[in-house]
C-alpha cells in the first residue's frame, strides 16, 4: 500500500498551523513532496550499500537488506528499446539499469576503450549469441551482436517513482482537496511519517524558520538512526 497524498498534506498543514509557522501554498507542498519522495527513494540504494558493507551474516542485517529490496521491488521493470540511428534510448524514467537483454541473452557492458579493442580483434569480435553494448551519450547505448543490433534489445532498470500531486479547487479563496486528480505517493505506507518530517524541513527553510528545520532535522537523523541500530 502506498502513501496516500492527502494524508500527508493534512498532516503537514496541521503541525504548520498548531505551531503558527505559517502557510505553505499547495504548489509549494507538492515541490517539497517530489523532492521528499526522491530524497528517501535515493536513500534506499545508500542504505543497502551501507548494509552490504557490514561483516558477518547476522539477521538483523540480513532483514534490513531484504526490507529495502522490498521497498524497491515496485520500482523495477523491464522495456523494450527502440533504435534510432543504431542507437537505442533508454528510458526517460530510468533511475539504475540493470541487465540489457537482446533476445533473451544478457548482453556485456564494456568501456568505449574495449569496445574499440574488442571489435578489432577476430577472437573477441561479439556475435549474436555473445553481444556487447557501449553507452553513447546520455541515456543511449549502442548494442552490437555480429552486426550492430536495432531491434531485439530491451532493458531491465530501476525506475524513478512517478511525480506525487496534491490536486485541489480553490472554494472562496480557499483549496479544496481533489482526489480525482491528486496522485499519491509511490513509496510504501511505512515512509508516511519520514515524508512528513522531510516536508516539514523543506518548510522550515522556505518560511525561513530555523528552529523548524532544526527540530524535524534532528526528528528525521533519529528515524534514520534507530533504522540502522
Amino acid at each position: 500500500m502506498s502513501v496516500n497524498i492527502n494524508t500527508v498534506y493534512q498532516r503537514v498543514s496541521a503541525i504548520l498551523n498548531k505551531e503558527q509557522r505559517g502557510y505553505v501554498t499547495p504548489q509549494e507542498f507538492n515541490l517539497f513532496a517530489n523532492q521528499a519522495q526522491l530524497d528517501l527513494f535515493e536513500q534506499y540504494f545508500y542504505d543497502i550499500n551501507q548494509f552490504g558493507r557490514i561483516p558477518g551474516n547476522e539477521t538483523e542485517y540480513s532483514d534490513m537488506i531484504e526490507l529495502l529490496e522490498k521497498k524497491l521491488s515496485i520500482f523495477e521493470t523491464v522495456g523494450i528499446l527502440t533504435a534510432n540511428s543504431g542507437k537505442f534510448q533508454l528510458p526517460i524514467d530510468i533511475y539504475q539499469l540493470g541487465a540489457v537483454l537482446y533476445n533473451n541473452i544478457e548482453v556485456e557492458r564494456v568501456t568505449p576503450k574495449e569496445w574499440i579493442y574488442i571489435n578489432q580483434s577476430p577472437l573477441t569480435k561479439p556475435t549474436d549469441t555473445r553481444p556487447i553494448y557501449k553507452t553513447s551519450g546520455t541515456n543511449l547505448i549502442e548494442v552490437k551482436g555480429t552486426l550492430l543490433l536495432t531491434t531485439g534489445v530491451s532493458a531491465q532498470y530501476v525506475r524513478k517513482p512517478a511525480s506525487v500531486l496534491w490536486a485541489h479547487e480553490t472554494i472562496f479563496n480557499e483549496p479544496l482537496y481533489d482526489p480525482t486528480n491528486s496522485i499519491n505517493f509511490e513509496l510504501d505506507v511505512a515512509e508516511e511519517t519520514e515524508l512528513v518530517i522531510k516536508i516539514l524541513e523543506l518548510c522550515g527553510i522556505l518560511i525561513k524558520d530555523l528552529s523548524l528545520y532544526q527540530v524535524f532535522d534532528k526528528e528525521d537523523q533519529e528515524t534514520i538512526q534507530q533504522q540502522k541500530s
